[in-house]
C-alpha cells in the first residue's frame, strides 16, 4: 500500500508508508522529519536490515530530478527485497535533502551516519555535495556515488559509476566535427566542479577534432536570467554551443536560446540533459539540440524495456518521467548488490574493491565497472519536440 506525503518545491511523491525522510524545511501543515526527531523512529533494534541512506535533491536547480531519482530507488529497493535483500539482509531506504547550503547537508549526512546509523549512502547530486560527503564518509561507510560526474573520483569508499566526459562527450565533439562540420565552439556550464573539470577535458578534445574555443563561462547556479550570455554567444559566433547548465537552469537558458532566435543557426550539445529536462524545455525550443549520454528511456533494449514497464507498472502511467540522473538510483542499487555479492561483505574495504571491477545489470543492460570506471555504450541523441532521437551509438 503507498502513501503520499509532500515533497518540497516538487509536488507529491509516492512512498512506502514506513520510508523516512530526512532534513526538509517544514511545510504548513505537514512538519518536517529533521534528523534529530529519533524517537519518532524507533530502531526496533533489529539489525538484519541493511539501512540505505540516499541523499537526493528536492530544492534549487537540480531538485528536477527529485520525483524520478526517489521512484527509480524505490523500484531498485522494492525488487531487491523481494529477492531476499543483499547478503540476506533486506534494504531499509531514508531519503535525505541533499539541497540548499553544502553546510545542512553536510550536517544531515553526520547524522545519518552517527545517528541514524545507515549502513550505505548513496546519492545522485551535484559533484559539490559529493566532494563535500565524502569527507563524512570515508574509512566509515560505503558511498555510492550514480549520476554523470566529471571523473577522477579516488577517495577511499566511494564508489562513482556514472559516465565521464571522456566517454560521453569526446565522441559527440568528434561526431559534429565530421558531420556537421563544428569548428567553432562556445562553453557554458554552472558554476561548480563538474562543469569546471569537464571543460578542462572538453577543450582538449574540441582540440583533437580540429576545433577552437571562442568562449566560455560559467554560470551561478540558480541563475536564469540569460539575456547577458546570449548577447555573447551571438557575438562569438560559435558553430556549437556546449552546455554543462544543471537541471532548472539548462532548462531557462535553452528555452531562451530558442526565443532568441539562436537554434535554427547554432548547434548545441548538453551532457546533463535527459527527458525530464526536455519537458521543461518544451517543444518550441529544442532544435538543433544535441544530447550524450549512456542513458535515454528511448533506447530500445530489453533490458530498458523490461525497466520501463516495471516503472510504469510500479509508478502508473503519468509518473514523473525517468531519464538519465533518476535511472541511476536504481542503477546505484544494483550495482550495491553486486559489489556485496562478489565481495561476500558490506564492510568499506572488500566492498570498494569489488565494486572496482565487476560487472552488473542495470536498465542498460550490462556495465562494466573496469578499474573504478564505468564502461557502456553512448548514446547521441537529438530532440525532437519533446522526445529524443538516437542519431549514433558508440
Amino acid at each position: 500500500m503507498l502513501s503520499t506525503i509532500p515533497v518540497p518545491a516538487q509536488g507529491h511523491v509516492n512512498i512506502p508508508p514506513d520510508l523516512l525522510f530526512r532534513g526538509f524545511p517544514a511545510q504548513s501543515g505537514n512538519p518536517s522529519l529533521s534528523p534529530l526527531d529519533y524517537d519518532r523512529f524507533k530502531r526496533d533494534g533489529a539489525r538484519n536490515k541493511l539501512r540505505v541512506g540516499n541523499f537526493l535533491t528536492f530544492s534549487g536547480s537540480p531538485g528536477i530530478w527529485g520525483p524520478s531519482s526517489t521512484n527509480s530507488a524505490m523500484l531498485a529497493i522494492a525488487e531487491i527485497n523481494a529477492r531476499g535483500g543483499i547478503l540476506g539482509r533486506e534494504l531499509e531506504l531514508s531519503l535525505y535533502d541533499s539541497g540548499g547550503s553544502i553546510d545542512d547537508v553536510v550536517q544531515r549526512a553526520r547524522d545519518a551516519v552517527e545517528f541514524d546509523e545507515v549502513d550505505i549512502i548513496m546519492g545522485s547530486h551535484i559533484s559539490a555535495v559529493r566532494v563535500a560527503l565524502r569527507k563524512i564518509t570515508k574509512g566509515r561507510v560505503p558511498y555510492v556515488y550514480t549520476p554523470v560526474y566529471e571523473g577522477g573520483e579516488q577517495t577511499p569508499g566511494v564508489m562513482a559509476i556514472g559516465e565521464v566526459p571522456r566517454a560521453q562527450t569526446r565522441p559527440a565533439i568528434h561526431w559534429l566535427s565530421e558531420v556537421k562540420k563544428a569548428r567553432r565552439w562556445y562553453l557554458i556550464g554552472s558554476d561548480y566542479v563538474w562543469p569546471w573539470q569537464s571543460h578542462r577535458a572538453i577543450k582538449t578534445y574540441i582540440t583533437e577534432a580540429g576545433g577552437q574555443v571562442v568562449g566560455e563561462e560559467f554560470v551561478p547556479v540558480g541563475e536564469d536570467n540569460h539575456e547577458a550570455h546570449l548577447a555573447r554567444i551571438r557575438a562569438a559566433r560559435p558553430d556549437v554551443v556546449l552546455i554543462s547548465l544543471i537541471g532548472t537552469d539548462s532548462v531557462t537558458f535553452n528555452r531562451s536560446f530558442g526565443e532568441a532566435g539562436l537554434a535554427s543557426t547554432t548547434l548545441r550539445l548538453a551532457g546533463a540533459m535527459d527527458e525530464v529536462v526536455l519537458l521543461g524545455i518544451g517543444a518550441d525550443n529544442t532544435e538543433n539540440l544535441f544530447c550524450a549520454s549512456g542513458y535515454f528511456n528511448c533506447i530500445g533494449s530489453k533490458a530498458n524495456d523490461a525497466f520501463m514497464d516495471r516503472y510504469a507498472a510500479m509508478f502508473g502511467a503519468h509518473a514523473p518521467p525517468v531519464g538519465s540522473v533518476g535511472q541511476s538510483n536504481y542503477e546505484g542499487l544494483r550495482f550495491l548488490q553486486a559489489a556485496a555479492e562478489r565481495a561476500g561483505s558490506l564492510a568499506v574495504r572488500p566492498l570498494t574493491a569489488a565494486g572496482r571491477n565487476l560487472i552488473y545489470a542495470g536498465a542498460r543492460g550490462p556495465v562494466t565497472i573496469r578499474n573504478g570506471r564505468a564502461e557502456m555504450p553512448m548514446y547521441l541523441t537529438e530532440a525532437d519536440g519533446l522526445d529524443f532521437r538516437l542519431v549514433k551509438t558508440f
